[in-house]
């Protein structure tokens, strides 16, 4: 184990690592957090939705198999960022305790574990799904690995909104799952994660600003300061509250849906004008929380409603289909 990784572990208040060594430091569990798990969630969700929302059939099995293969593709690309910013994120108290920088797993470890996920996941996809599906899984990793984590990120405080669109991809491959292609509603959930993004997570960034000006990213609120942060982050919320709406006035969600994108539009517009409002102390943070907090909501809820809306629809056609014996 590297006298870094011996350093950090001593810092974080665990002078057992530095004994017994990474290999029997970690275990499954390290191995499970090196893929992002939160993230992974998700990726894995939304995908499920463009799976779902897709025309066409797709079998149960194959489609099981569409997602594992996106999942495990989001983990490996969690894992291989987590192997090549191990260095920073041993700066930031929110991620110093992550395996790599707190001596539990070996950054060469991480390294052959994401690439073996990666290419696991990107092969499995192409031979049981289709190739086009698997390519996109590929460009997606490549896209947040190579465009985002070691280009934008370090150098652009528009690394979220440019690199973003890695995380918005999902909906895409899941759909592409089925149809082998990119349409008008695939592009419209993409756009609907890929605008919702930057308000999201520049919301968090306002709180924990400091971890990032530690580990020397130029993140929006440091680099243009807080009030064009607040007015970046009302701005990007009007444009996400009327993509919100885009499925409904292209005709692939119905009733339930767009009512409850205008509802969920006006409360996330609500609190972004909180976060615009307080820019100091202790309202300002609580804005920013409750602004982060709201965010995860409206997308869950949105891509909740899609999914149900879409999932009844099928078990309607299919108990159609039984009724008329075909």
């Amino acid at each position: 184990m590297s006298d870094m990784n011996i350093d950090i572990n001593a810092k974080n208040g665990n002078p057992a690592a530095n004994e017994l060594g990474a290999e029997q430091m970690a275990d499954v569990k390290d191995y499970f957090e090196l893929l992002k798990p939160s993230v992974m969630r998700l990726v894995v969700f939304t995908a499920l939705v463009g799976l779902v929302v897709a025309p066409g059939y797709i079998h149960p099995f194959t489609a099981f198999i569409s997602i594992l293969c996106i999942a495990i593709g989001a983990g490996s690309a969690g894992c291989l960022n987590m192997w090549y910013e191990h260095k920073i994120d041993a700066l930031m108290s929110r991620t110093a305790n992550r395996p790599i920088p707190s001596g539990r797993i070996k950054p060469d470890q991480a390294l052959t574990f994401g690439i073996l996920l990666m290419v696991g996941s990107v092969t499995m996809l192409g031979m049981l799904v289709n190739w086009f599906a698997a390519g996109f899984l590929a460009f997606t990793i490549f896209y947040y690995m190579v465009i985002y984590t070691m280009w934008l990120k370090p150098r652009t405080p528009l690394n979220i909104v440019i690199g973003g669109a890695s995380g918005a991809f999902p909906p895409m491959i899941g759909y592409a799952c089925v149809t082998g292609s990119i349409t008008i509603e695939s592009l419209v959930l993409f756009l609907i994660i890929f605008m919702w993004t930057p308000a999201h997570f520049w919301a968090l960034n306002l709180y924990i600003k400091r971890d990032y000006e530690k580990a020397n990213i130029p993140m929006m609120p440091s680099v243009k300061g807080e009030p064009a942060t607040r007015r970046q982050i009302l701005a990007y919320t009007y444009i996400t509250a009327i993509c919100g709406l885009l499925p409904a006035l292209l005709g692939f969600a119905g009733l339930l849906y767009a009512s409850a994108a205008l509802v969920l539009g006006f409360g996330f517009i609500y609190f972004a004008h909180q976060v615009h409002r307080h820019n100091s102390g202790d309202a300002a943070t609580k804005a920013a929380k409750n602004m982060f907090a709201f965010s995860l909501l409206y997308l869950m809820l949105l891509f909740t409603l899609l999914l149900a809306e879409h999932s009844f629809d099928i078990l309607v056609s299919f108990n159609l289909l039984n009724l008329i014996g075909l």
